[in-house]
């Protein structure tokens, strides 16, 4: 496993609905990383259809892997890059179960997926109306460093991105489609995360104008000391493509012993008190 990794940020706008343009656009996109020596491509939530589908998502939604997913597999073979993007995922046992997914290719093929946990329902977001949140917080120990994925409004809840870290996550990545309005939190918040774990957290947002709903870009690579080295053009497309070092995590944990001065009873009253809410 190489100690430096080479990752493109790449925030797109999204024609709804239509996968084939959005697939095209991002294989334009893989193609430009490699130019850039990138091992790694990162593109927004739902990437492949745009976020505000509405009552669309049951006719864009497919199993994972699936048509859309071998089409990526082919771009990622051909380009020999890694590739992660937010996608509807049908359940193969019940038509009206749907997923917020994240996905990892590898040049090899299909790596694995995460399955959004925390589905915002209020403001402009809808999402429980048509998702089940997932349950798995997988780590994906790949050629190029081991990986946690989270969508957007996971990075509001720590517990996930901790627990991402303690399984071994060297880069934790946060796929968003994060409107205007939330701009701020996510700046703060996804910070925090990488400096909490002292990890390196890349976060990728949509861009554009979605059924009125204007995504404001902002991607960004975070050091595990939460400096952020690496940051793409607000509300317009843009990539940034960026190295890490996985040996910059072991001299900030000496100085910044997070991980070592973990009090773990604090959980299972954490657990209490949260159950009686």
């Amino acid at each position: 496993m190489p100690e430096k990794v080479n990752v493109a940020l790449a925030q797109i706008s999204c024609k709804v609905g239509d996968k084939d343009h959005n697939i095209r656009k991002i294989e334009q996109y893989v193609k430009q990383a490699k130019k850039k020596r990138a091992n790694l491509i990162v593109f927004p939530e739902l990437a492949l259809t745009g976020y505000v589908c509405r009552d669309l998502v049951y006719e864009l939604a497919e199993p994972i892997p699936g048509p859309s997913v071998h089409r990526l597999e082919a771009i990622a073979k051909r380009e020999n890059m890694h590739i992660v993007l937010g996608m509807l995922e049908k359940s193969s046992k019940a038509k009206a179960v749907l997923h917020n997914t994240a996905v990892l290719i590898s040049p090899k093929g299909f790596i694995g997926k995460y399955q959004k946990m925390h589905l915002p329902t209020h403001s402009v977001f809808e999402e429980k109306r048509y998702f089940r949140g997932g349950y798995q917080t997988p780590v994906f120990d790949t050629s190029i460093g081991k990986l946690g994925l989270i969508i957007c409004y996971d990075v509001f809840f720590p517990e996930i991105t901790r627990l991402l870290r303690l399984k071994g996550a060297q880069l934790v990545i946060c796929i968003s489609a994060s409107p205007s309005v939330r701009r701020g939190f996510f700046e703060v918040l996804t910070t925090a995360r990488a400096l909490e774990n002292t990890m390196f957290l890349a976060y990728v947002n949509l861009v554009g104008i979605e059924d009125g709903l204007q995504f404001w870009g902002g991607s960004r690579m975070i050091a595990p000391s939460g400096k952020i080295f690496a940051q793409a053009r607000y509300d317009e497309e843009d990539m940034v493509v960026t190295q890490i070092d996985y040996s910059d995590m072991d001299r900030v944990e000496v100085f910044v012993p997070m991980l070592r001065d973990l009090r773990p009873e604090l959980f299972d009253s954490l657990k209490k008190q949260a159950e009686n809410l």
